[in-house]
């Protein structure tokens, strides 16, 4: 079983930044990838962005590229998810969750473990 556990979530002006993480726990040298996920009220978990642990290849949502960023500290067994110039389309819950296949995947489906969720609100 793998634990995941995200923080960082606030309220942030539009176009502002901000950082969260997600500490993992339990059986992570079972997990080989790490994403982000985001829902928003009303609609469907939308996929944000996925990284390797080995490796650190990563994959992005189209709606998040080149303003987010995704990055691991394997040492600390913690993802991050660097957000810049943040819209007020991007306020959701984000989740982090992981999966134990190589490969980099986007659907919901294909990850077996998911944190409680942060909430993201950006006031414009």
């Amino acid at each position: 079983q793998v634990h995941l556990v995200e923080s960082g979530g606030g309220l942030v002006q539009a176009g502002g930044s901000l950082i969260l993480s997600c500490a993992a726990s339990g059986r992570t040298n079972s997990m080989y990838v790490m994403g982000w996920f985001r829902q928003a009220p009303g609609k469907e978990r939308e996929f944000v962005a996925a990284i390797r642990w080995s490796g650190g290849n990563t994959a992005y949502g189209d709606s998040v590229k080149d303003r987010f960023t995704i990055s691991r500290d394997n040492a600390k067994n913690t993802v991050y998810l660097q957000m810049n110039s943040l819209k007020a389309e991007d306020t959701a819950v984000y989740y982090c969750a992981a999966h134990d296949r190589l490969v980099l995947v986007k659907s919901v489906a294909a990850y077996e473990y998911w944190g409680q969720g942060t909430q993201v609100t950006v006031s414009s």
